[in-house]
């Protein structure tokens, strides 16, 4: 595949438009491979520019990732909002919360490695506007729970929300098996029945952390 001759962004509004060429790469490389198999050299030849010249936009290849799970959070947020504004009880916010974690695949991948590798290796500007836009959906679904009739209180509705992105982004792994573990469970339907399915597992958790939370108050 060519690519057109490189030319340097000088503009406030062309570095823009690159910097969003280098996150809708790299979105579409994680949406094809997994987050954990995409590297820097590949995003730079998938945006057609040199590692060093990427890296003039992003310092490393975990604060490409880790912008993008921003972004992916303040999407969770808003699609929270939305379905709570329509909802009267905790059956239908477990719901919510579970089915807009669901429809986000990028995210739950995301979420498995911030700890564990995207919060390493970037600078104090970057995890510091990762950790605020994540405290800040947080905070605002906790807002949106405690405006329901699910019987939490905001900051309960936001222990809630931070659970059932832990949760998402441990089963969304296991749910999701590497080629040999799905090769394992085709062989063996024993083995397999162990592995939860994401959303109904997401779902049951959640009821019960909803009917339980106010009897630890």
């Amino acid at each position: 595949m060519k690519h057109a001759p490189f030319v340097r962004a000088r503009q406030p509004e062309q570095k823009r438009q690159r910097r969003e060429a280098i996150l809708g790469a790299a979105r579409e490389l994680a949406l094809q491979h997994g987050v954990r198999d995409v590297s820097l050299g590949g995003v730079a030849v998938a945006v057609g520019l040199a590692k060093s010249n990427v890296s003039r936009y992003f310092g490393t290849r975990e604060e490409i990732y880790l912008e993008l799970a921003a972004e992916e959070w303040r999407g969770w947020g808003e699609a929270v909002a939305a379905r709570l504004g329509h909802t009267s009880g905790a059956a239908e916010v477990a719901a919510a919360l579970a089915e807009t974690l669901a429809a986000r695949p990028l995210l739950c991948d995301l979420i498995g490695h911030a700890p564990l590798s995207l919060e390493h290796n970037v600078s104090l500007e970057a995890a510091r506007a990762f950790k605020r836009a994540v405290i800040g959906v947080v905070a605002g679904i906790g807002t949106a729970v405690g405006d329901t009739a699910a019987g939490l209180t905001a900051t309960e509705g936001g222990e809630l929300a931070g659970a059932a992105a832990a949760l998402a982004g441990v089963l969304y792994p296991v749910a999701n098996p590497s080629p040999v573990l799905a090769e394992l469970y085709t062989q063996d339907p024993e083995i397999a029945a162990t592995c939860p399915p994401f959303l109904p597992t997401l779902t049951r958790a959640l009821t019960a952390l909803i009917a339980g939370i106010p009897s630890l108050r």
